[in-house]
């Protein structure tokens, strides 16, 4: 597995956290969809991502369970690695903009995959959440933190059967919350990792985090 880089995204301001992303540069050595399932599974990161043209961000999605055409870290990541002015997963185009320490991506909400998005009073009441709650599907639960700064506290559980109990940072869950609440967030979710959305004119969401690069081979 040395064609592998290991990165943190969606980093805090400390530069801890974040969420663990494998990206796999030369996806021509894993050609097949059943090699890449295997080595994401072997991985066991929350997501894996393949780039099979550097040069036009083409770019194939793995959890450890299943192939995704859309997830918000891995792109952030892949982006932020190849210094990338347009990313190609399956669901669409995806625009990417560097600010400083920030990495931005532009997306369609209705890409992100399904979930309950959840609203609990107070962050004690999120932070209290056995991992994973009961219940079956997706589950996003929130609290405001400050609502009138927009100010949000998350955790985010798959509850799926592929090892991952919750996600640290997950960008389409975030998504989602955007284009239901119709306003800029400013996300904490898991341990302390750091997500900034803002709703664009068009439909769209830019998403901006952290990236740090955790082993280089």
């Amino acid at each position: 597995m040395t064609d592998i880089d290991v990165l943190s995204v969606f980093c805090g301001a400390d530069g801890r956290h974040g969420n663990t992303l494998g990206v796999v540069r030369e996806g021509r050595r894993h050609p097949d969809r059943a090699a890449r399932q295997a080595l994401a599974a072997r991985l066991g990161y929350s997501e894996t991502v393949f780039v099979d043209d550097p040069e036009r961000g083409v770019v194939d999605i793995y959890t450890p369970g299943l192939r995704l055409p859309f997830a918000g870290h891995p792109l952030v990541g892949a982006a932020w690695l190849l210094d990338l002015e347009c990313v190609n997963p399956p669901a669409g185009e995806v625009w990417v903009r560097q600010d400083g320490e920030f990495t931005w991506i532009t997306v369609r909400p209705e890409w992100a995959p399904p979930r309950t998005l959840r609203q609990y009073a107070t962050t004690a009441e999120v932070d209290a959440l056995p991992a994973p709650p009961p219940g079956e599907g997706r589950l996003y639960a929130w609290a405001w933190q400050d609502e009138a700064a927009g100010r949000v506290r998350a955790r985010a559980f798959p509850r799926r059967e592929d090892g991952i109990t919750e996600d640290e940072a997950t960008g389409a869950a975030a998504l989602l919350l955007t284009a239901r609440l119709g306003r800029a967030l400013n996300i904490t979710q898991g341990r302390g990792s750091q997500l900034i959305t803002a709703p664009g004119p068009d439909g769209t969401i830019e998403m901006g985090g952290r990236v740090r690069l955790l082993t280089a081979h």
